[in-house]
C-alpha cells in the first residue's frame, strides 16, 4: 500500500539525515590523521624490528597503508578534541605457536606513544636494553609485557609508580641489576601482576615495605635475589621466589600470624631458606601448592589438624618439602594432600596409617618418601591404584611390596633399604635430641 502523501516528505527528510550523518562520520575519519610524533615512532619501531624466519607480521607496515590499520596498531581520537589520532594500544608480533617472533632492538622513541595503554612484545628474539624513559613517557600504560626474548640491562626506574599500570610481565629475558624497589612497594598501588621471572642476573633484596603492597601475582623466580623473607602482601594469591640465593628462617613472613589468607601458590623452593618451617604455613587457608624444597630446613614438620578446623578436604594439591633436613615423623594431618614429596631428609618413625590409606585409596596420587629413616608402612587391604606413584626405598625398613619402589623416580639413587649402621645411629642422634640416653 503506498504512503499518503503527507507522510512521503517526512521519510524522505529522515533518509537524507541519515545520509548527511554518514557522510559527514567519513570525512571527519578522512580528517583525521595519526599524530605525526605517534607516526614518527612507529617509523623508528618499524626500523629497529624485523621478521623472523616464517613470521609475517610487518606485512601491512608499508607505505601504502595507513598506520592505524597495520596490524597490531589501535588508535583513537586525541582527548584534547582535535583531529588527530594517537596510538593506545601497540602489540608487536601474532602471539601464535607457529610464528618464531621479531628480532632487532627497541628505539627510543617507544617512549613518545604517550597515549598507549597496552604494550605488547610476544615472545621473540628482540634484544638491547628497554629504553629508559618508557615509564615517563608512557604514563598511560596499564598493560606491559615483553616477555620470552632476549631484553638485557636493567628494569627502568621509571616505570615505578605508574598510575595505571595493572600488569608488568618482562620474564624470560636476560635481565640484570636490581629490582626497582617502586614496584615491590606501595608507592606503585595499581600493579597488581609482577613477573619478572626467569631472568637470571635480577639482584637485591626484597624491602620490608613490601607486606604493604597490592599485589596478587608475584613470580621473580629463577634470579639472584638476596636476603630473608619479608611478611607477604595481604593480597597476594600467588608467590614465587624459587630458584634464587635467599636465605634465613620464614617467621617473619608466616610466624606471626599475618599470613596472607588468599594465598594459593607458594614456591620458595631451591634458596637456602632455614629453621623450621613455622605452622603458619601449613595453616594457609587457601593453600592448593607448598613448594619449599631443596633448601636448609630443619626440624619437625607441625600441621594442624584440619579435620576439626575447616571443610572436609583440605585445599592441598601439591606439598613438596624434599631435600632439606627434616626430622621426626610424617605428620598425620598430610593424608590430604593429592601429591607429597618428603623424600631425601631425615624423618624416622612409622608412615602413618592415614597416609598409607589414602594412597591406596586412590586419594593420594603420589607419595615419595625416600631417602629417610622410616621405620614401617602400614599396608591396608586394598591393592594400589595403577594411577598411584609409591616410593619407600631406601629406608630403614623392609619394602612391603615391589609396588612400593615401583613408583619411584629412575634417578636419585639406590632403592634397597638403608644401611642398618645408618639406621642405627640415626636412632641414637634421635634418641639424644630429645633427651634420651641413646
Amino acid at each position: 500500500m503506498a504512503l499518503p502523501t503527507s507522510r512521503r516528505p517526512l521519510r524522505f527528510f529522515f533518509a537524507v539525515v541519515v545520509v548527511l550523518v554518514l557522510l559527514g562520520s567519513v570525512a571527519s575519519s578522512a580528517a583525521a590523521v595519526l599524530h605525526e610524533r605517534d607516526a614518527a615512532a612507529l617509523r623508528d619501531i618499524r626500523a629497529g624490528l624485523r621478521d623472523l624466519p616464517g613470521s609475517r607480521f610487518f606485512e601491512s607496515w608499508d607505505d601504502a597503508t595507513n598506520p592505524c590499520d597495520y596490524a597490531g596498531v589501535v588508535c583513537e581520537p586525541e582527548d584534547t578534541g582535535s583531529d588527530a589520532l594517537r596510538v593506545s594500544v601497540l602489540t608487536l608480533g601474532t602471539g601464535l605457536a607457529d610464528s618464531p617472533g621479531l628480532a632487532g632492538t627497541l628505539p627510543a622513541s617507544l617512549a613518545s606513544l604517550t597515549a598507549l595503554t597496552d604494550l605488547v612484545l610476544y615472545p621473540g628474539r628482540v634484544s638491547g636494553a628497554i629504553p629508559a624513559d618508557i615509564g615517563s613517557g608512557l604514563r598511560r600504560l596499564r598493560l606491559l609485557s615483553m616477555s620470552g626474548n632476549q631484553l638485557t640491562g636493567q628494569i627502568p626506574e621509571s616505570l615505578a609508580g605508574l598510575p595505571d599500570l595493572h600488569t608488568l610481565d618482562l620474564g624470560n629475558n636476560r635481565l640484570d641489576g636490581s629490582i626497582p624497589c617502586g614496584l615491590l612497594l606501595p608507592s606503585s598501588p595499581s600493579l597488581k601482576v609482577l613477573i619478572l621471572a626467569n631472568n637470571g642476573g635480577l639482584s637485591g633484596q626484597i624491602p620490608d615495605q613490601f607486606s604493604g603492597s597490592q599485589l596478587f601475582h608475584v613470580d621473580l623466580s629463577r634470579n639472584s635475589i638476596t636476603g630473608t623473607l619479608p611478611p607477604l602482601p595481604q593480597t597476594v594469591r600467588y608467590f614465587s621466589v624459587a630458584g634464587n640465593s635467599m636465605q634465613g628462617s620464614l617467621d617473619d613472613a608466616f610466624g606471626n600470624g599475618s599470613a596472607p589468607t588468599d594465598l594459593a601458590f607458594l614456591d620458595l623452593s631451591m634458596n637456602n631458606f632455614s629453621g623450621s618451617i613455622p605452622r603458619g604455613v601449613f595453616a594457609l587457608p587457601s593453600a592448593s601448592s607448598l613448594l619449599l624444597s631443596r633448601n636448609s630446613f630443619t626440624g619437625p614438620l607441625t600441621v594442624p589438624a584440619f579435620a576439626s578446623e575447616r571443610a572436609a578436604t583440605p585445599p592441598w594439591s601439591v606439598v613438596d618439602v624434599s631435600h632439606n633436613g627434616i626430622t621426626g615423623a610424617v605428620p598425620e594431618d598430610l593424608a590430604a594432600v593429592e601429591s607429597l614429596y618428603v623424600n631425601n631428609n631425615r624423618m624416622s618413625g612409622e608412615v602413618p596409617e592415614a597416609v598409607a590409606r589414602s594412597v591406596f585409596a586412590g586419594r593420594m596420587t603420589t607419595f615419595y618418601a625416600q631417602h629417610n629413616f622410616l621405620t614401617g608402612f602400614p599396608v591396608p587391604p586394598l591393592p594400589l591404584p595403577d594411577s598411584a606413584a609409591l616410593c619407600l626405598s631406601y629406608n630403614c625398613m623392609e619394602l612391603p611390596s615391589a609396588s612400593a619402589a615401583g613408583g619411584c623416580p629412575t634417578i636419585g639413587g639406590p632403592l634397597e633399604s638403608r644401611p642398618a649402621d645408618q639406621c642405627r645411629s640415626s636412632a641414637a642422634a634421635d634418641a639424644g635430641s630429645s633427651g634420651g640416653d641413646g
